[in-house]
């Protein structure tokens, strides 16, 4: 029977009771600790009455990792929140959420008279040193519970929030029945252990930090919240805290070789390796596998609206160069129970490539508003579908290797012409490192600027790659070089951030 993101947690409060549970700096809180403050903060919350969403505004700390598990015992719906988010944004979220308590800790306690107000006011529970500006929710050493509230399946866990292409947030409520699909499928391939160390890069509102949390937790080992430092000598750190699961965007991977941490065998200590939330290159892989010879590593696929990830794909060298697109890690076969079909732009299903449309226990309710519905949940032969948005190409075995994004086919002069594949042939060129094609507005319509690091390459050089892809028609306008490409808060190569600059560019 799949465990529940609450029966991980006591799964691994009974291996490791007294064992570290989570890290942060030189704060270090055990299993034992983590749950007896839960219980407290849950009780406090049920008093207060029936706990509903409850957001939690926090960054890497202590009341960042015990403030969700307190809303879980309690039956409540985690609303996790970034303090360093725009006021205006983090308000948004609190209302669409239908959140009226919030949990913080000191950096969302500094950021929240910016974030209430006359229509998002909150209770704060009073996790100790909160002042008379907020209306507070007491705690006390009579408010604990004896034990966590059982909730059904269909109940949701948390309420996360991702960006359409408006760049408006959508909440999209995830099922307590959904995590315990997708962890059950991680606990039958993966062998997690109690004295496992867990390298936790992402931020707690972006659902891979999800999976972190509680694959760790379910293991009764030691997760350790990451600073951006680390990267600097990622090989000593990890050293040092003896970390044995490392898991973070693609993105980590060549802040690392930047920082010239990928030397042969600089990272042996690791066990596995996984990476999600981009494509992850071929050549990536090799130089991190280089550094970490003894890790297994997996490529993880999925949108938020299927419960953290929906496909996997484990490493096996040259069959995975083999089976991938552009350079890339294929994604792999869907979780069992799960289907998936191709669509055609033409609305034709396709038995090799199209638009990824998945069904199955992991997908979510809807969002939250349900206009948002429109032309992502499709009903089709009594099912009900997502699209993705992601063109995707099937190996005869159900295997799925990732295309691009179908709105990264873009017309230049008429040709549809594919970002990735332009991505790529300039990442082959000698001296890239790494590419991002962008497109910008200009006069005579779109036109293409790519922006690239590693070595200063002469243009006529890249153009030369580029002209065995596309017609001269369609060549990219500009090459730009870039020190390092920018991330968005969730590590992510900051698409927006480059064709505002492409736009700029004279």
């Amino acid at each position: 029977m799949p465990l529940s993101l609450v029966e991980r947690f006591l799964r691994g409060l009974s291996l490791s009771p007294d064992r570290p549970a989570v890290r942060i700096g030189s704060d270090v809180v055990t299993y034992r600790e983590v749950h007896d403050t839960a219980l407290r903060w849950a009780g406090a919350l049920m008093a207060d009455g029936s706990p509903g969403p409850v957001a939690v505004l926090a960054g890497k700390s202590v009341t960042a990792y015990v403030a969700p598990l307190a809303v879980l015992y309690a039956g409540g719906t985690v609303v996790p929140l970034q303090p360093n988010f725009p006021a205006a944004l983090t308000r948004r979220m609190i209302k669409v959420a239908g959140a009226d308590r919030l949990i913080a800790d000191e950096r969302g306690l500094a950021v929240l008279p910016q974030v209430t107000g006359e229509e998002t006011a909150v209770r704060v529970l009073d996790t100790g040193g909160i002042d008379d500006r907020f209306t507070t929710i007491p705690v006390t050493s009579q408010t604990g519970i004896s034990a966590p509230v059982r909730t059904t399946p269909s109940d949701p866990a948390y309420i996360l929030f991702t960006s359409g292409s408006t760049g408006v947030p959508k909440g999209v409520p995830v099922s307590h029945g959904g995590f315990a699909h997708y962890f059950d499928e991680l606990d039958r391939r993966i062998d997690f252990r109690p004295d496992d160390v867990f390298a936790q890069t992402y931020d707690l509102n972006f659902d891979p930090g999800i999976h972190d949390v509680f694959a760790s937790w379910g293991a009764g080992a030691m997760m350790l919240a990451v600073p951006p430092s680390a990267y600097r000598d990622l090989p000593a750190y990890l050293a040092e805290h003896r970390v044995t699961v490392w898991h973070s965007t693609p993105s980590g991977i060549w802040m690392a070789r930047e920082m010239g941490g990928l030397e042969k065998g600089a990272l042996d200590g690791l066990r596995w390796s996984f990476f999600g939330g981009e494509a992850l290159r071929c050549q990536d892989v090799r130089d991190w596998l280089a550094a970490a010879p003894g890790s297994k590593l997996e490529n993880l696929y999925g949108p938020t609206e299927f419960s953290i990830g929906i496909t996997w794909h484990r490493w096996s060298g040259e069959q995975s160069e083999r089976r991938g697109v552009n350079g890339t890690v294929p994604i792999g076969k869907v979780h069992d129970a799960h289907d998936f079909r191709l669509v055609t732009e033409e609305g034709e299903q396709s038995p090799a490539e199209g638009e990824l449309w998945i069904t199955g226990p992991q997908i979510t309710s809807g969002y939250l508003d349900p206009a948002d519905n429109d032309g992502r949940f499709v009903e089709f032969e009594g099912r009900r579908w997502y699209r993705t948005g992601d063109r995707v190409r099937a190996h005869p075995d159900g295997e799925l290797a990732y295309i691009g994004r179908m709105d990264s086919q873009v017309k230049v002069h008429g040709w549809r012409v594919e970002l990735a594949e332009v991505d790529h042939v300039v990442r082959e060129c000698d001296g890239v490192r790494d590419a991002v094609t962008v497109t910008r507005s200009a006069p005579h319509g779109t036109e293409l600027v790519v922006f690239y690091t590693g070595d200063v390459v002469p243009e006529p050089m890249l153009a030369d790659g580029v002209r065995a892809v596309l017609p001269d028609s369609t060549l990219p306008r500009r090459y730009v070089h870039l020190a390092t490409l920018p991330l968005n808060s969730n590590r992510k190569v900051d698409r927006i951030a480059l064709r505002k600059q492409a736009q700029e560019l004279s």
